[in-house]
């Protein structure tokens, strides 16, 4: 009996709560030290398998079963680690923590390193390469074309290819806006100023795919870009050869308004091209950016845009040497005539944002885009082409006089009165709503599509006395093009997404899927876009991120790809095709990102594989940049690859990388698989920042390209002709950089902050890189295709303040 009750006290003991084991939540916010919340900071308990992580606000909360001490961790890449210890808690705790950075300065890295590329949109930073050479005038665009998976080898130009796409599969953002480029440019001369103001950039996030279903309708690439805010007054100017540029930053407490003002010239790089004469090209433009912050609920924001792109050319000669070293040919022209372009585009954007709560916001936009254009020319050319016999062998000696053979003498002349104009006008509505774990997104747009062409281009050639090509009814024009459209039609589209973060034993997950559709009355067509990435930052290893993506993507035609080319009496002549589908493209993109330190500095090494199976695809040439289209869906296609790069601070303080890719691409047009006109197998890209050994005074960039050549064949012609492959495109830019005065450092600094002086060796090496060809007969009727090269070794001087 006393061992029963014994028994019974010990019980009733062990159940009271004083001894019972009981659930303490322990919960608060962690931030910065400038009191800003950090987004998935890791919280665990020591020694456990329980934890965490920071929501969007830095919020966090975890339960667990009370004991004698527990030690809780506080962690996320780019700040210190903070422990504490809890002494059997009980209850519900709060417990706020403020994570310090490290110790080392990250420099650029930084941004990544605290943010973790958990999408498909990767971050990357441009505000050191402002003293980077750059034959384009120092655009965004030039850094994009250096990450991997990404192509584009004519300097002149700020168009690029992604994994195998054209240079029209590409989509550009600003604000949430997407960005139009003139329509008829057909060479990088012509092109002048990109859209984007690198002065005005606040962010730039860049995809190669595989990205969300709330970007838009094109089958390669998004490049993100977000214009600052400044918090107070700014500036900055800069000179050089190639052009001038100016920013004003303004801000108070509720408003701030961004103004910046460009001009190019790139007479002075165009002089080192194979036809000289009178290079007359002028690039300006204006953009301003207003945003209002009335109140906590409201934000009313304005972009403006006007830009003028005129160029003029009156050709004089052209000299052109081109074939091997025992088969040398000697291309020579005499010109007549003038060529005058003019691009004038204007592009406004207004929205307002309406923050009901912390957790959920509205934002209504509207904008209008409108481009003028016109491109005429008249000119002559008289040529000869010559076969060059030198360094022959004579009684055992070698004769150093070069001997010409005339293989080919002719004239031709080329026409063209192209004049269109264009005009998109675009209403959303978006919403953002966070709950949780999760961040909703939605949104729906209304676009109206007007544009008018009027185009008359031809060609005649003559070459040794007759005309071709030459029938039984008398000689007729090389090439003839006649075109009179209009269009005007409407575009409806939503897409509604969510993000998900969520974790497990095997790490912290984010899921992110959504749908997108549109409609378009020209051809009746409705697409639907599904569209879904996981990401993973393993708890074995968190220096490790992985990912995989997945989704349809279409390329709804837009003006040239629904131009359909047909040929009656010698007349090549355009209609537009309402049959036409959307090109459509499967992504299949697997990889991640291995974050490490090495000689005590940051480093980030990242690889991709990927696989788009192509279908409806529309077939294409491209001639410099102009891209010309078949303008009906006849091929189907796949492209795949691997991209590599490796990212860090090779020299403390700098940021600099290298990226490696390997890329195939196929199309099948009537039976046969052919190369796609982006086939580029490989490309290596470097760039790299240093200074001189102790001085931070003198800053050194260099940028070099090495990739293999495309497929081409003779103009006017079938895919099936472009049996040839250009020369390897090589090129290294170098630019040293003198700082003349330097006040960055110090806090509150009014006036001048810092001053610049470089010196910029574009083509160091002086390769002769091939843009496109053109195509000469001899009296036998064979084809030569005489290459155009791009441009030489040249220097240039920029100057560049601060204030």
């Amino acid at each position: 009996m006393r061992h029963f009750w014994l028994l019974t006290s010990l019980i009733i003991l062990f159940s009271t709560p004083a001894f019972a084991q009981k659930t303490v939540k322990i919960g608060g916010t962690v931030t910065d030290e400038n009191g800003n919340p950090i987004e998935l900071a890791t919280i665990r308990l020591e020694g456990t398998a329980i934890g965490t992580v920071s929501n969007l606000k830095g919020r966090y909360s975890l339960k667990f079963e009370s004991r004698d001490s527990v030690t809780v961790i506080f962690s996320m890449l780019g700040y210190q680690t903070r422990k504490r210890k809890l002494v059997r808690p009980q209850g519900n705790i709060s417990l706020n923590i403020t994570l310090p950075p490290m110790n080392f300065e990250l420099g650029e890295v930084s941004v990544t390193e605290r943010r973790r590329q958990t999408g498909t949109i990767q971050q990357i930073e441009t505000k050191q390469n402002r003293l980077a050479p750059d034959a384009s005038g120092g655009s965004i665009e030039a850094v994009i074309a250096t990450q991997a998976g990404v192509s584009s080898n004519n300097e002149l130009s700020s168009q690029y290819n992604v994994r195998g796409g054209s240079f029209d599969e590409n989509m550009v953002y600003v604000n949430g806006i997407e960005i139009y480029r003139p329509l008829l440019i057909r060479s990088g001369q012509q092109e002048g100023l990109s859209f984007i103001n690198p002065d005005m950039v606040q962010s730039v996030g860049f995809s190669t795919g595989g990205y969300e279903a709330k970007y838009g309708d094109k089958m390669s690439s998004v490049l993100d870009i977000t214009y600052k805010k400044p918090e107070r007054l700014e500036g900055s100017a800069s000179v050089s050869l190639l052009g001038a540029s100016a920013y004003v930053g303004i801000a108070t407490k509720k408003l701030t308004w961004t103004n910046g003002i460009r001009y190019k010239t790139n007479q002075y790089l165009l002089g080192t091209l194979d036809t000289k004469g009178e290079y007359d090209p002028r690039y300006i433009d204006y953009q301003t950016y207003l945003n209002w912050t009335p109140s906590k609920r409201w934000e009313v924001g304005v972009i403006g845009n006007i830009s003028e792109n005129r160029y003029n050319f009156q050709p004089e000669d052209r000299y052109t040497r081109f074939g091997t070293l025992s088969n040398v040919r000697e291309f020579k022209v005499y010109f007549e005539g003038q060529e005058k372009d003019l691009f004038r585009t204007l592009f406004g954007t207004a929205y307002a944002t309406y923050r009901l709560n912390e957790q959920n916001s509205l934002t209504l936009q509207a904008s209008a885009f409108h481009t003028k254009e016109q491109e005429t020319y008249d000119i002559t050319g008289q040529y000869w082409l010559n076969s060059l016999d030198s360094g022959t062998q004579v009684d055992g000696t070698t004769n150093e006089e070069e001997t010409a053979e005339t293989i080919g003498v002719g004239t031709y002349m080329e026409h063209a009165r192209n004049y269109l104009t264009a005009e998109v006008q675009s209403y959303s509505i978006t919403g953002r709503h966070l709950l949780k774990s999760h961040s909703l997104q939605w949104g729906a747009e209304f676009k109206r599509e007007r544009i008018k062409d009027r185009m008359r281009e031809w060609e005649m050639r003559d070459s040794a006395g007759y005309s071709m090509p030459q029938t039984s009814e008398g000689p007729e024009l090389f090439y003839t093009l006649r075109s009179r459209n209009e269009t005007d039609s409407k575009r409806y589209g939503f897409y509604l997404q969510d993000t998900y973060r969520f974790r497990s034993t095997a790490g912290l997950f984010t899921l992110t899927a959504g749908i997108r559709g549109s409609y378009w009355d020209w051809n009746k067509e409705f697409i639907f876009s599904p569209r879904a990435s996981l990401a993973l930052i393993p708890a074995f290893n968190e220096k490790f991120t992985l990912r995989v993506a997945a989704g349809v993507y279409y390329q709804a035609p837009f003006y040239k790809e629904f131009r359909d080319t047909t040929q009656v009496d010698g007349i090549a002549t355009v209609s537009l095709n309402r049959d036409i589908r959307s090109q459509r493209s499967l992504h299949f993109v697997a990889g991640g990102d291995y974050n490490f330190r090495a000689m005590d500095r940051p480093f980030r090494f990242s690889m991709e594989v990927y696989y788009k199976a192509l279908s409806n695809l529309i077939p294409y040439n491209i001639d410099n940049v102009r891209i010309s289209y078949y303008g009906r869906n006849l091929s189907k296609g796949y492209a795949t690859g691997i991209d590599m790069k490796l990212f860090g601070e090779f020299v403390p303080g700098t940021d600099s990388w290298l990226s490696f890719s390997l890329m195939k691409t196929e199309e099948k047009i009537n039976g046969q698989w052919l190369p796609r006109p982006t086939d580029q197998r490989y490309r290596l890209s470097l760039y790299f920042t240093d200074y001189f050994p102790g001085s931070r005074k003198w800053k050194m960039n260099l940028k070099g390209t090495l990739a293999g050549g495309l497929p081409f064949g003779p103009p006017h012609s079938g895919r099936e002709a472009a049996v040839f492959r250009t020369s390897p495109y090589r090129r290294v830019d170098i630019g040293m950089s003198r700082c003349i005065i330097d006040r960055s450092e110090r806090e509150n600094q009014r006036g001048i902050r810092s001053l610049w002086l470089g010196v910029d060796i574009f083509n160091l090496l002086n390769i002769s890189n091939v843009n496109s060809y053109y195509w000469v007969t001899d009296t036998r009727n064979n084809q030569f295709a005489v290459p155009n090269y791009l441009t030489s070794r040249q220097i240039n001087v920029r100057l560049l303040l601060d204030f």
